[in-house]
């Protein structure tokens, strides 16, 4: 998911997402959810968030 992506899901969350990384409103939007903010920490590809919208990003994030 690119950032544009990201900063209009914050939008709908009524996040102002100016000046914050990707990772911060993702977990800024996590939160916002009710969920753990997680994002980025998969380890060795594993996740138990297998209705995580953000779960194929986050595996990629969490290798770099």
């Amino acid at each position: 998911m690119n950032m544009q992506e990201v900063r209009v899901i914050a939008k709908n969350y009524k996040i102002d997402s100016v000046g914050m990384s990707k990772i911060d409103i993702i977990h800024r939007v996590q939160r916002e959810e009710g969920n753990f903010d997680c994002y980025g920490t998969a380890y060795s590809g594993v996740c138990d968030q297998a209705n995580c919208k953000w779960r194929e990003d986050c595996f990629e994030a969490s290798q770099g």
